[in-house]
């Protein structure tokens, strides 16, 4: 096959998982908003403690065990999956603590913030080379974002944590030689610890845990093992096949939909400059796009 031939094969192959994990992830404030009477700490804890069975289960069934014992036999890996585990482990949190104080708008910019994060590591720690237009659309895109910015200073640390973290554990995952299952496997392993300790933390304090507490929560809970699972193996996936800057151009379809989801579910106001913003992000990804389909005419 030639070598255009497989860039291009490539490229699909990470572009179909890479949509199927924003576009599940756009969905995840109507689940949160669902636990609001769980503490955020505890959903996390039981975010971590409900992959760990799904993805065991999910190596059983795909045959994976020998994956998972060669990537756990090399300290090298298990020490870059601990850093991506507590890089997701906190944009998790975070996560949580903006949607149920109702800040989604807040985590919507973030994860606009994190494509440019994704883009300046692509150039400086991967040496990937943009195309002019692609800087174009950077640049389209970076005004629309610090339009946005600007009149949300007072939650902009929630953005920024936001895009840093994801930006880390993007990184982290495309450089680690290992597959997306037992790389999320190995993460949820090494989060185990601390996750239990905040459990018994929580049940010491509050002499109660929301597990248990109703059929309906309960139900939730457990839920957030392959709510939590199935994006993270096809984003993992994605980010093996894929350009760290297309990856991070392609997750503007999460905070889209963060965005449109805190003004028409959750009643946030809106305001002009985030029209604006949002025709600025909207051009860079159309100019984006069209890079894309211009190589892929030449190739």
């Amino acid at each position: 096959m030639p070598p255009s031939s497989q860039r291009q094969g490539s490229l699909l192959s990470g572009l179909l998982p890479a949509i199927g994990a924003y576009g599940i992830w756009c969905l995840f404030p109507l689940y949160f908003a669902l636990l609001k009477e769980v503490g955020p700490f505890e959903v996390v804890v039981w975010r971590l403690m409900c992959t760990l069975p799904f993805c065991l289960v999910m190596i059983v069934i795909l045959r994976q065990g020998p994956a998972l014992r060669a990537a756990l036999s090399s300290p090298r890996i298990v020490a870059a999956l601990a850093l991506s585990g507590v890089l997701i482990g906190t944009n998790w949190l975070i996560y949580v603590i903006a949607v149920m104080e109702d800040h989604v708008l807040a985590a919507s910019l973030g994860y606009y913030i994190n494509p440019l994060v994704n883009v300046l590591a692509a150039t400086i720690f991967l040496k990937e080379k943009l195309t002019r237009r692609q800087w174009i659309a950077v640049a389209l895109a970076a005004v629309g974002v610090a339009l946005l910015a600007k009149g949300a200073l007072d939650t902009l640390w929630i953005s920024m944590a936001l895009a840093l973290s994801f930006a880390g554990y993007g990184l982290t995952r495309k450089l680690a030689p290992v597959d997306a299952l037992p790389g999320l496997t190995i993460e949820t392993l090494v989060l185990l610890l601390p996750a239990t300790g905040l459990l018994a933390w929580q049940w010491q304090t509050t002499g109660s845990l929301a597990m248990g507490s109703s059929p309906g929560i309960s139900l939730l809970l457990l839920c957030a093992g392959p709510l939590t699972g199935i994006p993270l193996m096809l984003f993992a996936k994605a980010a093996r096949r894929l350009d760290f800057s297309v990856l991070g151009f392609i997750q503007f379809v999460t905070p889209t939909g963060l965005f449109l989801l805190g003004i028409l579910v959750f009643g946030e106001p809106l305001k002009p400059v985030q029209l604006v913003c949002f025709a600025f992000i909207w051009s860079a990804i159309a100019v984006f796009c069209w890079d894309l389909l211009a190589r892929r005419k030449v190739a």
